[in-house]
């Protein structure tokens, strides 16, 4: 979708911001949402039409390594684009693909967009949603109704970014992948290890570090001489 479109790239220009690498606070938040995949009872990745073009293999991959559930989630929701989402995504290994059609027949409280329709066996079920790139108010109501919500959202000033448990500030296309290999590598841990990241993480200082360093790049990039040759 055209809109689609455009919220990606108004949250792309922050890529810059952040030198367009994955930073320290980044590090730290795909380290706290691979410990509470990893103990989530019922996890569910949230997928919309961006997401999916962008890291269908490592929505897949992560949903293997979790044994986690994937759901379509759209604001522009039809049934070809639903149906079209699901087909890539089983192209890209997905043995099952929630939320389409008559599955998606539950209702999120206080959401009068098509996203508040999710699936019974998946988002409404869920304790743990990953849910990247995506809408404010959804992540709000979210919480609302007990879920844990991690997102990966480039701007830590969007109402996303601030009302997730754990929001990763990085590109999707370098975060996926860290979180899938992150996960692995924290598969093996004790219990109690995986809880002591929660316990130790704090999502508001994270999208402090986040912002003072976007502050200290535009000042370093604001000295230095730029020279179009």
């Amino acid at each position: 979708m055209p809109e689609g479109l455009i919220a990606h790239g108004r949250g792309e220009c922050f890529d810059y911001l952040i030198g367009e690498k994955t930073q320290y606070f980044a590090e730290e938040a795909i380290r706290a949402a691979a410990a509470y995949l990893l103990l989530a009872k019922h996890p569910v990745i949230s997928v919309n039409g961006n997401t999916a073009a962008l890291v269908p293999d490592h929505v897949v991959r992560l949903a293997d390594e979790i044994g986690g559930y994937i759901e379509v989630n759209l604001f522009y929701r039809t049934r070809d684009r639903e149906e079209a989402i699901a087909s890539w995504l089983k192209q890209h290994g997905a043995k099952e693909v929630l939320g389409v059609g008559d599955d998606a027949s539950a209702t999120i409280p206080e959401l009068f967009s098509e996203r508040r329709r999710v699936s019974p066996r998946g988002i409404l079920k869920a304790d743990v949603v990953l849910v990247p790139l995506e809408d404010g108010d959804r992540t709000e109501a979210l919480r609302k109704i007990g879920k844990t919500v991690i997102t990966i959202d480039l701007n830590p000033l969007s109402r996303t970014a601030r009302a997730a448990n754990v929001t990763i500030v990085d590109n999707i296309v370098r975060a996926m992948p860290r979180l899938v290999d992150t996960v692995r590598k924290l598969k093996s841990k004790p219990k109690a290890e995986l809880r002591g990241i929660i316990t130790n993480y704090d999502n508001n200082k994270i999208l402090s570090e986040a912002l003072k360093f976007i502050r200290r790049r535009l000042n370093e990039l604001a000295r230095t001489k730029l020279t179009l040759f």
